[in-house]
């Protein structure tokens, strides 16, 4: 049986999804604050998580941190307020979505699913060559690393995953529906501004390095494209 831990320190909310995630044949471990989730992860394999943002001893925020550190795992985080900088702030450290209360438990098992069924599809690819190069840039998709140069670029695996589309279709425009659709999945419950965020951070960190012949550039009205740079005559 798959492993799911849930960490709130709000035990009602915890035994709602506990009951929910048993009847979808999930093995539940249970975290009360911060600290113990991240003991209770370091001893034990799971298939997603639920992590709460506002928790004793450890935010949700910082065992997110923690956890991106060594495992991909997915990450739902759940908060009580859903203002715009805390949802960029949790999709930017590694989060795979982020749902805010009051939440259906059916609506939240609906999105683990989704995800896993994302990662079942991505597994179903593995065999498919994961590594692309173009000029002064290398992507290696089974272990999300990408390089400009010999420089690693601090990406997230959203970030990794959005760049490896549009540089495996150079000059391809993307709309912003079409991106959600394709790297977080038909399944994803939330808006394209995401797409419009995690743009803008990927951006930020490979301009730090220089790429002449290439560029992630925004089509007004219409999305984004991986663009191919011609030397000047």
């Amino acid at each position: 049986m798959p492993n799911i831990l849930i960490v709130d320190d709000n035990k009602q909310i915890v035994s709602i999804l506990s009951e929910y995630a048993q009847k979808e044949g999930y093995t539940v471990f249970i975290a009360n604050d911060g600290e113990q989730a991240l003991q209770i992860f370091e001893k034990n394999s799971f298939s997603v998580i639920l992590l709460d943002v506002m928790m004793p001893k450890k935010d949700g925020f910082e065992v997110c941190r923690e956890i991106r550190r060594s495992s991909n795992v997915p990450v739902i985080m759940v908060t009580a307020r859903g203002e715009d900088f805390e949802r960029i702030m949790g999709l930017d450290i590694g989060a795979d979505d982020y749902i805010v209360k009051p939440f259906s438990p059916g609506e939240v098992m609906a999105r683990v699913r989704a995800i896993l069924r994302r990662i079942e599809r991505t597994k179903e690819n593995e065999e498919k060559q994961k590594k692309l190069v173009f000029d002064n840039l290398t992507i290696w998709l089974d272990n999300f690393i990408a390089k400009i140069d010999e420089n690693i670029l601090p990406l997230t695996k959203k970030e990794i995953e959005m760049l490896w589309v549009m540089a495996s279709n150079k000059g391809m425009v993307f709309t912003r529906e079409h991106l959600l659709n394709t790297v977080w999945g038909y399944d994803y419950f939330g808006d394209n501004r995401t797409v419009d965020s995690h743009i803008k951070r990927l951006r930020a960190k490979i301009d730090k390095y220089q790429h002449p012949h290439w560029n992630v550039t925004t089509i007004w009205g219409v999305g984004y494209k991986f663009e191919v740079i011609a030397d000047e005559a």
